[in-house]
């Protein structure tokens, strides 16, 4: 039986949800720049960028933990050479006051060592004298472009046991993410999921970061998902701008659901922070 017939209201979810919301950002020449957009005390993810590597994740996460934000830095695993250079990481991170990292596998095609997945790195950080509170993995609503929903599923059984939280690559339909949440619950997986949705995008400003970031960080990424042609269609039938109002309206009422385990949305930017901070804080006060 169908879950989504548990529902609470609707506008108290969606002021939750935007509430608590934290900002994904990329560690790139803007990066100082979209910290001044955003309220004081807010967490923010940051990426590994393949053109920059993780050691810039590592020094941005430095800069923003000073500046005051709660961060989550992105580790990605396929960056990470060798069990010398995780710990490396983790005493930066643990130095930083860091408590909350997302791992997951990374885009790289060819390992920059020897850790060739999350698990991988998980199951090696776990065997260190680091640890950290929250630990978040990577889930896909709509699949995988290289790997099967069996392999999908297995992968993530490996490692729920490291993790304390799943977060959601981006998709544009409330009632996948919650038909997938639903697969995941039925498949014993409780952990609670953080709902991956866009930010606030003009349609010529993605085909600018589109050319900035190349296709590892921005266009390959959408197409991974619901496609890059879905979404600009979605842009151009808004007037030029996508506003993820759907998508908060769509996941609102359950978010008191412990069914779902929903606790609440990330937001991936693109580093394009103004627009965004500018849409949630209308939609709270409406």
């Amino acid at each position: 039986m169908s879950l989504k017939s548990r529902v609470t209201d609707s506008d108290t979810g969606v002021s939750t949800l935007l509430r608590t919301a934290r900002f994904e950002l990329m560690p790139f020449e803007s990066f100082d720049e979209e910290l001044d957009h955003l309220p004081a005390g807010v967490t923010i993810a940051i990426t590994t960028s393949p053109q920059l590597g993780i050691d810039r994740t590592i020094e941005k996460t430095e800069l923003a933990v000073e500046e005051g934000f709660e961060v989550v830095p992105h580790v990605a695993a396929r960056y990470v050479t060798d069990r010398d250079h995780l710990e490396e990481i983790a005493r930066r991170l643990t130095a930083a006051g860091v408590t909350d990292i997302f791992v997951p596998g990374g885009d790289r095609e060819e390992p920059a060592g020897e850790f060739e997945s999350a698990y991988d790195l998980l199951s090696t950080l776990e065997e260190t004298d680091y640890e950290f509170d929250e630990v978040g993995i990577t889930g896909y609503p709509e699949g995988h472009d290289f790997l099967d929903e069996e392999t999908l599923a297995e992968s993530m059984r490996k490692k729920e046991p490291y993790a304390t939280y799943i977060v959601t690559q981006l998709c544009y339909d409330p009632e996948t993410v919650l038909d997938w949440i639903e697969d995941v619950r039925a498949r014993g997986v409780a952990l609670p999921v953080e709902i991956g949705i866009p930010g606030v995008m003009k349609y010529q400003r993605l085909l600018q970061i589109s050319q900035k970031v190349g296709v590892g960080d921005s266009v390959k990424f959408l197409k991974k998902t619901t496609g890059i042609i879905g979404f600009v269609k979605q842009l151009v039938g808004s007037r030029g701008t996508y506003k993820p109002d759907d998508l908060v309206d769509g996941f609102g009422p359950y978010v008191d659901d412990e069914e779902y385990g929903i606790r609440g949305v990330h937001i991936y930017t693109f580093n394009q922070t103004p627009d965004t901070e500018e849409w949630r804080r209308d939609r709270l006060q409406s």
